[in-house]
C-alpha cells in the first residue's frame, strides 16, 4: 500500500486540503495522513509554537508512514509546500505535490485587486460575502507577530533543500493568488532539479487552490499524476 501525508498551510488546517483528500480516499486504498501542525487548526494558538514544531510534527508523522509503506508521496500546500519539499529531499520521497507552495509570497498586484474588491462589495454592503475578506478576517487578530516570523523562518530554512529534490514533481497554483503569487511557480521550476516536472496554472483559482473553482480539475491531475 502507498503512504501519502498531506500537510496544510500556515495558520490553516486540514479544511484547506480536503476535497483533495476525500478524492484521493474515493479513488485509492493508500494509507492517508493529514496532522495538523502544533498551534494551528480551526482555533489557532500559535503564541508559543516555532517553524521547530511543525517541521517536528510534519516529520514524525512521515516516519510513521515510512514505517508502514515502501512507497510513499508528500504533498504540501503553501507553507505545507516547503515542509513537504524539505521532507522529499531529506527522505528521498517517490513524489511531490506542491500546492501554492510558500517559496515567495505576497503578490502586490494580486492583493491590490482583492483589496479593491473587498472596497467595492463594502460600498455594496456584501463584505461578508467577499472570501478574501473572511478568509483574512477570520485569521488576523488571532495570529502573534511572532507566529510570522517563525513562517518566515521555516520558508528560509526549507528553501536550499528544493535544489536537493530529484523525485517527480507537480506544482500546481492559482492566477489569482496574492499570497504566494503564481511566479513562485517559476522560481520552482528553475531551483527544484528533478528530471520529472509537471506545471499548472489555474486561472480561475486563489491561493486555496484546494477549495476553488478548479478543484475538480486539480483532483484529477494530482491524483493521475502519483498514479502514473
Amino acid at each position: 500500500m502507498v503512504g501519502c501525508l498531506v500537510i496544510h498551510g500556515y495558520t490553516g488546517s486540514p479544511d484547506e486540503v480536503q476535497p483533495l483528500v476525500d478524492y484521493l480516499k474515493e479513488s485509492t486504498d493508500w494509507d492517508i495522513r493529514v496532522p495538523i501542525l502544533p498551534g494551528h487548526g480551526r482555533q489557532l494558538q500559535l503564541k508559543d509554537k516555532t517553524y521547530e514544531n511543525w517541521l517536528q510534527e510534519a516529520e514524525h508523522q512521515l516516519g510513521q508512514l515510512m514505517k508502514k509503506h515502501d512507497t510513499v508521496y508528500a504533498i504540501g500546500f503553501s507553507m505545507g509546500g516547503m515542509i513537504a519539499a524539505y521532507l522529499t529531499a531529506k527522505y528521498k520521497l517517490d513524489k511531490l505535490v506542491l500546492l501554492a507552495a510558500a517559496r515567495k509570497y505576497i503578490s502586490l498586484k494580486q492583493l491590490t485587486i482583492d483589496i479593491c474588491k473587498v472596497l467595492l462589495d463594502a460600498l455594496k454592503g456584501k463584505l461578508n460575502d467577499n472570501e478574501f475578506y473572511v478568509n483574512l478576517n477570520e485569521k488576523v487578530s488571532d495570529v502573534p507577530l511572532k507566529a510570522n516570523i517563525e513562517f518566515l523562518k521555516l520558508v528560509r530554512y526549507t528553501r536550499p533543500y528544493l535544489k536537493e529534490i530529484d523525485s517527480p514533481v507537480l506544482i500546481a497554483h492559482g492566477r489569482q493568488d496574492s499570497i504566494v503569487p503564481a511566479k513562485t511557480t517559476y522560481y520552482l521550476d528553475e531551483e527544484i532539479k528533478s528530471a520529472q516536472k509537471e506545471i499548472v496554472l489555474f486561472d480561475q483559482s486563489n491561493h486555496l487552490i484546494c477549495l476553488g473553482k478548479d478543484k475538480d480539475v486539480l483532483n484529477t491531475i494530482v491524483h493521475d499524476f502519483l498514479i502514473d
